[in-house]
């Protein structure tokens, strides 16, 4: 039986962060408007109200360095996690909280009150253990893109399936019909219990076949409820995607 959270619980906010990538090598380091990028994302992350805490989980010792330099707080992880759902495991088996957001450290612009949002989901409804984020798609070439994760829901926002596909389909294009299709975004919010279970879960053909590792929690049998927010998160993927997030800083200000 799941412990429900209350709200004097604390809640953690872990930015899992590697040297390693294989299209933007030292790319918490990348600099934006004058500030390494995981800096920016630590700043954002702490301005979410019902976050406690805002730590780095990190394989490499100069991020940690990094990170404590500018006032931020990290730590060091193992180097052999196959993602960084279990790199944020790893802090939660030795670090106690009630809830645990992963926030991408390759979203500088991460918008803190979806992660309020997140969190807000938990502690409203106990019988969900994980929480997650979806923005309908506006551009209809995304539906079609296996690199944006499509996310389809049931009637109490919890998700049915997530895929690389266009979900739902249109099956009779020549009726009139209106089909929202929405974007999965990499922000999560679970409950302790939950988080340290993930290791333990066995992958499934599903994760295998989309390479999608929400999918362990699908196939073992765990609810994910979906948030709908406006946030549309825009990544730090290649090093031409800093310049975007440089105009986007300036058009909208670091607000």
């Amino acid at each position: 039986m799941t412990t429900p959270p209350s709200e004097s619980m604390r809640v953690l906010a872990v930015i899992p962060a590697r040297q390693a990538s294989s299209r933007f090598p030292g790319k918490p380091f990348a600099s934006i408007a004058g500030k390494p990028m995981i800096q920016h994302v630590v700043e954002r992350v702490r301005r979410a109200r019902r976050v406690s805490r805002v730590l780095v989980a990190t394989d490499d010792p100069a991020i940690r360095d990094a990170v404590q330099g500018f006032g931020g707080e990290a730590v060091l992880t193992r180097r052999d996690h196959p993602t960084g759902t279990d790199r944020v495991a790893e802090v939660a088996a030795h670090i106690p909280a009630a809830i645990y957001v992963n926030v991408q450290g390759d979203e500088p612009l991460i918008d803190p009150a979806t992660v309020d949002e997140l969190v807000s989901a938990l502690l409203e409804d106990h019988s969900v253990q994980i929480a997650g984020a979806c923005v309908a798609i506006s551009h209809a070439n995304d539906i079609m893109d296996p690199n944006v994760t499509k996310v389809v829901r049931d009637f109490d926002g919890n998700a049915l399936y997530f895929s690389r596909a266009p979900v739902p389909w249109v099956r009779d294009r020549e009726e009139t019909v209106v089909a929202r299709h929405f974007k999965h975004i990499g922000l999560y919010a679970f409950l302790r219990e939950a988080l340290l279970d993930f290791p333990t879960l066995p992958p499934g053909e599903l994760e295998h076949l989309e390479q999608l590792e929400q999918l362990r929690w699908l196939e073992n049998g765990y609810r994910i409820r979906i948030v709908e927010t406006s946030y549309d998160a825009i990544s730090v993927d290649v090093p031409s995607d800093v310049e975007r997030v440089e105009k986007l800083l300036a058009t909208r200000g670091n607000h």
